[in-house]
């Protein structure tokens, strides 16, 4: 055969199929994630950034000063202000987790978050949360303890009880935030890498993932019930338990100082839950970005930002604590 014949032959062969793992790595070329936060708009952003700045101080002052108060009255060294105690370091570092970078993304024009950046936000955030929904059910045992069996509280409500509550709710919390954020963060991520929130939720993450999140939509229902109904269900049989028991004092009186030591707990736990499960708890598909970010400042944020002040209000021994701290005189107050 002629040489240049030969020459002009070319020969094909079939290429290889890349395999799943070999497609992820060439896919996931997103290094840093763009939060988008509230508004392009700079004026608006200011505003939003002086807002936040008051919620988040007033936030870290009343968180730190309810658990400054538990720590130096000896009167308060009691099983309820041992998880109201815990329940004000977990809001105060729930805010800490987003505010800060928020507001500096309201400000600067860099906007950005590093991928590895947002995988620990994201797992410290869910981390707090969790622990905070199982908190809560603890501390609707204690009322229930405290108001069906008065006559024993001390007993069942041991040091040692309170502190094994705390241990296994946090255990709860470090476990089940790495199942969530690594079936979320195990996904592909080619781009685009702007999140439409102002952090990184997983929610507004999956959004942005290459590949089919139905997967990650089971796994967020079955943990969101495991984590927000079963708590919810235990606190709801305790408060059941609780108003039998409240209905059956013949003062009305006791009936009404018996019911609010239960009122502010209601309260907070309504307030963070709820949002929570509307969140977590709905297929991915139907989830709007601004409503989104509105349930994510409302038990993130607001939710923090009030806990203070309705223990406080509502609390006579607090209240009495913070005046002795002040140094004003019983008489005076």
């Amino acid at each position: 055969m002629d040489c240049k014949v030969f020459r002009n032959i070319s020969f094909s062969f079939p290429r290889r199929k890349a395999t799943h793992s070999q497609s992820w790595k060439n896919q996931s070329s997103v290094t840093e994630f763009i939060l988008l936060g509230f508004s392009r708009n700079p004026r608006t952003n200011w505003i939003l950034f002086f807002l936040f700045l008051f919620l988040y101080l007033f936030t870290v002052l009343g968180n730190g000063l309810i658990v400054t108060l538990i720590r130096v009255d000896a009167r308060l060294h009691t099983p309820m202000y041992f998880f109201l105690s815990i329940l004000s370091l977990l809001d105060l570092s729930y805010a800490t987790t987003t505010v800060p970078q928020m507001l500096i993304h309201l400000v600067s024009k860099s906007k950005t978050i590093s991928y590895v950046g947002c995988v620990v936000q994201m797992y410290v955030f869910l981390t707090l949360g969790i622990t905070e929904t199982w908190i809560f059910a603890a501390m609707a045992y204690d009322r229930y303890v405290a108001i069906c069996y008065p006559l024993h509280y001390g007993v069942k409500m041991s040091q040692t009880l309170c502190v094994l509550l705390a241990v296994s709710s946090a255990l709860c919390g470090l476990t089940c935030a790495l199942v969530y954020t690594v079936f979320a963060m195990n996904l592909p991520y080619c781009g685009p890498n702007e999140i439409n929130h102002f952090f990184c939720e997983i929610p507004a993450v999956l959004k942005l993932a290459c590949a089919d999140t139905s997967l990650n939509d089971q796994v967020d229902f079955i943990l969101g019930f495991i984590l927000l109904l079963i708590p919810l269900s235990l606190i709801l049989a305790s408060y059941v338990c609780i108003f039998i028991a409240i209905l059956k004092i013949r003062s009305t009186q006791g009936r009404i100082k018996a019911f609010s030591t239960c009122a502010s707990h209601i309260t907070v736990v309504t307030m963070f839950c709820i949002p929570c499960m509307v969140m977590y708890m709905r297929p991915g598909s139907e989830a709007s970005p601004e409503d989104d970010k509105k349930l994510a400042l409302f038990y993130n944020v607001i939710s923090a930002f009030l806990n203070p002040i309705i223990y406080s209000l509502r609390n006579k021994d607090v209240k009495r604590a913070f005046f002795q701290l002040v140094g004003v005189s019983e008489d005076t107050q």
